[in-house]
């Protein structure tokens, strides 16, 4: 005989075994091919719940892609295309927003946040640059990975570049599954 295996949480008791159903049923109909929604919905839980335990649980294929940019007119418009494709780390700024990083800041608060930047982007085995010329050598030299660049014009560039969706977006296709292909031939 087996019993239901709980946990004292404070003044709460909890069932391991029931989230393990719930989390088996969430997958279950996932897989099936509901939507987050409509699981959520048909399980009276929140879709946001859904979503987290997919962040959770999510193996990816292919290895892990960074991006950064600036500056960049439609950063929207490209940050909703990394989204789409899955990207996990963008980084995209207007001149503006690249101006106002360091605005206000003593210099080694505005360095130190420069170095959290690189070393997060240390775990990323390529990174796709849109950049003007002169940041590619630097992520070169600082960065041990397969940088993918898009030239935004000589340096300095003082104004929002535009960049083209469908170029952007096809850059990352091929970049996302290229990645992908090297993983399952290795």
């Amino acid at each position: 005989m087996q019993s239901e295996k709980i946990v004292r949480i404070g003044e709460k008791i909890v069932s391991v075994d029931r989230v393990k159903r719930l989390l088996d049923r969430i997958l279950s109909l996932r897989a099936e091919g509901l939507s987050q929604q409509e699981v959520a919905r048909r399980l009276s839980i929140d879709r946001s719940f859904i979503s987290r335990l997919e962040v959770i649980g999510e193996v990816r294929k292919g290895k892990r892609v960074a991006v950064i940019g600036f500056p960049v007119a439609n950063r929207d418009e490209l940050e909703k295309i990394c989204r789409d494709r899955g990207l996990e780390f963008t980084l995209l700024m207007t001149n503006r927003e690249r101006w106002s990083m360091a605005d206000g800041k003593q210099a080694v608060d505005f360095f130190n946040e420069v170095l959290e930047i690189i070393a997060r982007l240390r775990n990323y085995e390529v990174l796709v640059m849109v950049t003007s010329e002169k940041w590619y050598p630097l992520a070169e030299a600082l960065l041990d990975c397969q940088i993918v660049y898009l030239n935004l014009g000589s340096t300095p560039v003082q104004q929002d570049c535009h960049v083209d969706p469908g170029q952007f977006r096809a850059l990352l296709e091929q970049v996302v599954d290229d990645t992908a292909a090297d993983k399952e031939e290795n």
